[in-house]
């Protein structure tokens, strides 16, 4: 899909920069998603070199995320700081209940305002947009509470906004797909692991090298693991054809998967949020 920028959303981008640029320096928490790369790139443009990206390299963070935030922020000439955090300490997360996001997103955040303050910079920034306000969301709550800014939210941006505008700037995410972290692949009340993320992360990278663009791998079970595929309504024919089903299965099954099994509904964002909702 190709985007044409409006006169409405040149205002959003320079009421954005205005906002920025009041910071006087920042820190950008970035993940290499469309958001956060929009929002560092923003941020460059308004801060210069009053500016540092932080990134948390741990279990619910794809590794190929990693490398990607690495190789942009070297590119865009951006100091870059790599924080190891495990979400495993953190009191309540591995029983992942309802508020997880929230456990995670505070313990994560405090990490960031103490890397920002060591860096001399004035705030810490994040990438929520309008479109995240009508989802259940726990981590936003977090995020206020820390006093976290959300610049693309207040200058008004969706996430149509932003992609548009990350076209016309070439940023190479425009047109990339979303993905939550890991643990948002795991039903409310069962417990996360070590394991059962990298046989998650392992298993979304073969999809994504099988050339699907859009999806889910959600992890059920506690002994005997099933892997449930959420694929766009598109694909769930191509998916189903004798030689890709077939490696689809065999090749989760080798990652450690007892079952392999395709949602018929195919891929909506929240989907675990919806699945709770409908059992309680």
């Amino acid at each position: 899909m190709d985007y044409t920028v409006t006169a409405a959303q040149h205002d959003k981008y320079n009421r954005l920069l205005s906002i920025l640029s009041s910071y006087g320096s920042a820190a950008v928490a970035f993940s290499s998603g469309v958001d956060s790369t929009f929002l560092l790139y923003a941020a460059r443009a308004a801060l210069s070199d009053n500016v540092v990206a932080m990134t948390a390299s741990s279990g619910v963070f794809p590794k190929r995320e990693l490398e990607e935030a690495l190789s942009y922020c070297e590119r865009l000439g951006v100091k870059h700081v790599v924080l190891n955090i495990n979400e495993m300490e953190i009191e309540g997360f591995a029983q992942n209940p309802k508020d997880r996001c929230y456990l995670c997103k505070k313990d994560l955040f405090q990490h960031f305002l103490d890397t920002a303050k060591a860096e001399n910079m004035a705030v810490v920034v994040e990438g929520s947009n309008l479109d995240d306000e009508g989802d259940y969301r726990p981590g936003l709550k977090a995020i206020a509470e820390l006093g976290i800014k959300s610049p693309l939210r207040e200058a008004g941006m969706t996430k149509n906004d932003i992609r548009a505008l990350s076209q016309h700037f070439g940023l190479p995410t425009w047109d990339k797909s979303s993905f939550a972290c890991l643990a948002s692949r795991f039903p409310y009340g069962e417990n996360i692991s070590d394991k059962k993320l990298d046989m998650v992360d392992k298993a979304e990278q073969i999809m994504m090298e099988l050339g699907f663009k859009q999806f889910r791998v959600r992890i059920h079970g506690n002994d005997i693991f099933l892997a449930r595929i959420e694929l766009l309504p598109e694909d769930i024919a191509r998916v189903l054809t004798e030689d890709l089903r077939s490696t689809v299965h065999d090749a989760l099954r080798k990652i450690g998967f007892t079952y392999v099994s395709l949602d018929l509904y195919g891929y909506r964002t929240g989907n675990m949020n919806v699945f709770q909702d409908e059992v309680e």
